[in-house]
């Protein structure tokens, strides 16, 4: 379950690989805009308490990695292993709270957990940080949902636990509400224009 700040109320799995056009490259329309400092989600306040290693800004800070077949396999197999092997189920159930951001327990979690154990995972295989980026979104069901967002040389692409297919965001079914910056993952970036903001309320959702 997922809840967070959020200044809007905002498929099922298969076996396809990253989604990109053959003449795919960085335009306006396949980054992500962002609009200003807003406030993190709630849950990830807490578990940068109980993690502050992870939550400290990079050393290094790296813009976009370049998509290479090997670095498309990376994506693709992290993704795939962690859907595979974690199955969803809300915080309330697992942990009897509405909202617990930590990595999956017992082989189970929501949204968050598949986002952070993948982030893990790709940071162990030596991806920049500050290319990894947790974002939230509205999903088709206007539910909170959580992602992680890949900043590669290809466009921001989008590891959903929802589905085995690697997408282009503006290729998601999605609204994208807020992300951490690259630059510090204490700091939480709006992607949502001013003229769609309504003045900030707290969602819950029921999204795994």
């Amino acid at each position: 379950m997922l809840m967070f700040i959020s200044s809007l109320p905002a498929d099922a799995t298969n076996n396809h690989p990253i989604r990109l056009e053959p003449d795919f490259a960085i335009t306006t329309g396949t980054v992500l805009q962002s609009f200003g400092d807003t406030l993190p989600p709630i849950g990830y306040v807490t578990f940068c308490r109980d993690h502050e290693a992870e939550c400290r800004p990079a050393t290094k800070l790296t813009d976009r990695v370049q998509l290479s077949a090997q670095k498309r396999i990376e994506l693709e197999q992290v993704n795939k292993s962690v859907n595979d092997a974690v199955s969803p189920v809300t915080d309330l159930d697992l942990y009897g709270q509405v909202e617990m951001w930590a990595y999956p327990s017992a082989q189970k979690g929501d949204c968050e957990d598949y986002v952070l154990q993948k982030r893990r995972l790709l940071v162990e295989r030596g991806w920049p940080e500050s290319t990894l980026l947790i974002t939230v979104v509205r999903d088709e069901n206007n539910e909170g949902h959580a992602v992680l967002t890949v900043r590669t040389d290809r466009g921001d692409l989008v590891l959903d636990n929802k589905r085995r297919e690697i997408l282009a965001w503006n290729a998601t079914p999605y609204t994208f509400i807020k992300q951490q910056s690259e630059r510090n993952p204490l700091v939480w970036i709006s992607l949502l224009a001013p003229d769609q903001a309504t003045p900030a309320a707290v969602a819950t959702s029921r999204s795994n």
